[in-house]
């Protein structure tokens, strides 16, 4: 092996490690688009698992309008680029929502009936854009298969590489389990991308709350599938408070949280 040759294994050796240890995103937003619609469509050949709510184009369009007051903040970067649609999955048991690469956004309608007010769902739709903004799941892709990727797009072998890995890391959407830093950011993303809708932009911690008031008791269970891929502690609520205090602690009002409103569409839910 000549010295150029050794020279050109440690560089690649070195953007291998440097990647791993920053656990840098390598795909671009195409790929983030890729990903999420092969997800959605996984998703949809399997209505066992994932019963979208059919025949409710109201239920669908009220979530899907919230989402849209969301998306015209500042601080959204992908508008236009991502799909960001919504379902509804229709679930009572399972109090939850995700979002795939790419702005895939799915809502069960256990945690529609879980919470309490608009806001407050305003609140988790923007947690969850932001997991699709700021590219959480293709991120910890890159972290737990950078070298094999790495190698793939350097040396340009393999090149449907990388869609076979990702076709096996989205088996039973297992990525989509996000770190708690992840969470914590999503957390702060979506109060700044609230501030600039007629939510109260704090409206997350009464979903914080009221899963603290009722984990352990009745739909414990349910909670604790929730907490499988959204882990809450008490680290994260400290932080979300602080970010709330940051903005001047503004109050929440019936105005801004439309409870009122929100316990109308809770009668009409199936």
């Amino acid at each position: 092996m000549n010295n150029r040759s050794k020279i050109y294994i440690v560089l690649i050796l070195s953007l291998i490690m440097f990647a791993l240890n920053c656990a840098l995103n390598i795909f671009p937003d195409s790929e983030d688009i890729k990903l999420g619609k092969r997800i959605d469509g996984e998703i949809r050949k399997n209505p066992q698992e994932y019963p979208i709510l059919q025949n409710r184009p109201d239920v669908k369009e009220y979530v899907a309008n919230i989402g849209n007051k969301i998306l015209v903040a500042p601080a959204i970067t992908k508008r236009g680029v991502y799909a960001y649609q919504y379902e509804i999955v229709h679930n009572d048991s399972t109090i939850n929502a995700f979002c795939t690469p790419g702005g895939y956004i799915y809502v069960y309608t256990g945690l529609l009936k879980f919470i309490d007010n608009e806001a407050t769902l305003a609140g988790i739709i923007g947690h969850e854009i932001a997991h699709a903004e700021r590219r959480h799941a293709t991120k910890r892709m890159t972290k737990a298969y950078g070298a094999q990727i790495l190698l793939g797009l350097i040396l340009g072998e393999k090149p449907s590489q990388v869609a076979e890995i990702t076709a096996n890391l989205f088996t039973g959407l297992a990525l989509l389990a996000n770190s708690r830093s992840d969470e914590t950011e999503a957390d702060e993303f979506s109060i700044k991308y609230l501030t600039s809708t007629p939510y109260y932009p704090g409206a997350i911690t009464f979903f914080f709350e009221k899963m603290q008031q009722q984990r352990g008791g009745k739909g414990g269970g349910a909670l604790e599938r929730l907490l499988s891929t959204h882990p809450l502690d008490q680290d994260r609520i400290s932080y979300v408070k602080q970010v709330i205090a940051a903005i001047g602690n503004p109050a929440p009002t019936e105005a801004n949280t439309l409870a009122g409103e929100y316990q109308v569409f809770k009668q009409r839910l199936p």
